[in-house]
């Protein structure tokens, strides 16, 4: 009779246990490291993605805006037809195939860093819509519009990134913000090729918050995207060239004073002027806006087009070209086109088309100190034209740092870092005086209202679907 009672299992010896346990930690830290590396090089290549995507947008705006130059050198009165009729085709295709891409790209981007529903994160940061991003603001300056195309590459690098967690799988809410958080910042690298000023703009205004340190990934996003960027373009550059003037300590910071409260009080009451824009517009032009979008948009166009012809081209595009050859002294400064600028600059907004406010802020900052150092002769005018920059912007978006880094990278002068800093903290008070609100802030919570209105509309829908 055969014993069907089990053998019991032979005890393993101590020395086979502990190496087995070696062998099994082996493998979970092997796993653990090939995930992480495998996610360090989506991240990289999301960094390096963005610089392309920057460069290829910089090259397309360039062209956009040197068409345009060319045809209203050619028949400046043909931009009342191209402007109203381009601008109202931009808000058509927006709002039939890229809601979402209206404005700046930069409060939807620090929207995004607060919203809890990833679905509607994800709608907002599509690919779809950054592709739409860069084709309409091309678009507008094609048309002449006053934009530039800084704060859409915010958007644009946010959903990028964005785009790569989606891929990884995070399911960690902190680490999908961290990628959207590396994207802004890296688009402002890649777009200005200012990495330093990147890393300050998304803990100072991305973030909202001086405690927040800037992560490994917002580090290595912003110096990928970077390089990638000077790469592209053949070579270190710099914005607006290379500047070695100085503001030396004495009678010379009349001009930091001076700058600093007229940028502060110009800047402020422009984020003030859009923030109520971005409200809705009172009595009958509030009522077209909301009834005639379009044909709103066209009316938006006309204004734009006859200030252009009025300044002989010089209000069409990002600016850049007026600021750059203020800032090298080949330009005489002017008042008109500080006040034509600013206007279109204020109509091209309230259009809604999308496009960003950084470049024409910058152009706008510039012409201020221009003129400004008309009045100034013991000061060297380069030097008053960035304090003026400097100070404007600053008033505008009342980031300071940002603000102050941007321009002392753009034009490769650190000699002039303290009297920017002290322009642009003074224009920072005094604006705060006149719009209590930053304007990316402000903006961010108004889009934030309308999102919670669609989604609104979208759960009644879902509950209440119509009769048949």
């Amino acid at each position: 009779m055969t014993d069907s009672t089990p053998t019991p299992a032979t005890p393993r010896s101590p020395h086979a246990m502990r190496r087995r346990n070696r062998i099994t930690q082996f493998r979970r830290s092997a796993r653990t490291h090939t995930t992480h590396w495998r996610r360090s090089l989506v991240c990289w290549a999301g960094a390096i993605t963005v610089g392309i995507a920057a460069w290829l947008f910089a090259r397309a705006a360039d062209y956009a805006s040197s068409l345009c130059l060319s045809i209203s050198k050619l028949d400046p009165w043909a931009m009342l037809v191209i402007t109203p009729c381009g601008l109202a085709l931009s808000m058509w295709l927006t709002k039939r195939f890229f809601p979402g891409a209206q404005g700046s790209g930069i409060p939807q981007a620090i929207a995004t860093l607060h919203i809890e529903d990833f679905s509607l994160v994800n709608r907002i940061l599509s690919l779809r819509i950054a592709i739409g991003k860069i084709f309409m603001t091309t678009l507008g300056l094609l048309c002449g519009a006053s934009i530039g195309r800084e704060g859409p590459t915010v958007q644009v690098g946010a959903a990028i990134m964005h785009a790569y967690s989606r891929f990884l799988g995070h399911a960690n809410v902190s680490a999908r913000r961290s990628m959207i958080l590396a994207g802004g910042a890296a688009g402002v690298a890649a777009a200005f090729n200012t990495p330093l000023a990147g890393i300050v703009f998304a803990i100072e205004e991305l973030a909202s918050s001086f405690q927040q340190r800037a992560s490994g990934v917002t580090l290595t996003g912003v110096v990928l995207a970077g390089v990638t960027a000077i790469v592209l373009v053949g070579g270190n550059y710099t914005y607006f060239g290379h500047t070695s003037v100085d503001v030396p300590i004495g009678t010379a910071w009349m001009a930091v004073l001076t700058c600093g409260i007229l940028g502060g009080f110009s800047g402020g009451a422009f984020s003030a002027i859009l923030m109520r824009v971005g409200k809705g517009l009172p009595s009958f032009m509030g009522r077209i806006q909301k009834q005639k979008p379009i044909f709103y948009t066209a009316l938006c166009g006309v204004i734009i087009a006859l200030l252009g012809i009025a300044s002989h081209g010089d209000t069409y595009g990002t600016g850049y070209i007026q600021a750059h050859t203020l800032v090298d002294g080949s330009r005489q400064p002017h008042i008109s086109y500080f006040l034509m600028k600013y206007a279109a600059s204020i109509v091209s907004y309230c259009s809604g088309i999308p496009g960003g406010l950084f470049a024409p802020s910058l152009s706008i900052g510039a012409s201020m100190g221009g003129c400004i150092s008309q009045f100034l002769p013991g000061t060297a005018p380069g030097a008053v034209v960035l304090l003026g920059m400097v100070g404007y912007f600053s008033g505008v978006v009342q980031s300071p740092l940002t603000a102050t880094v941007i321009v002392m990278e753009m034009c490769d002068n650190q000699q002039i870092t303290l009297a920017l800093l002290a322009t642009s903290f003074l224009a920072f008070g005094v604006s705060k005086m006149i719009s209590s609100h930053s304007l990316y802030g402000k903006l961010a919570d108004q889009f934030l209202a309308t999102q919670e209105t669609y989604l609104q509309k979208e759960h009644n829908k879902n509950r209440h679907p119509p009769a048949s």
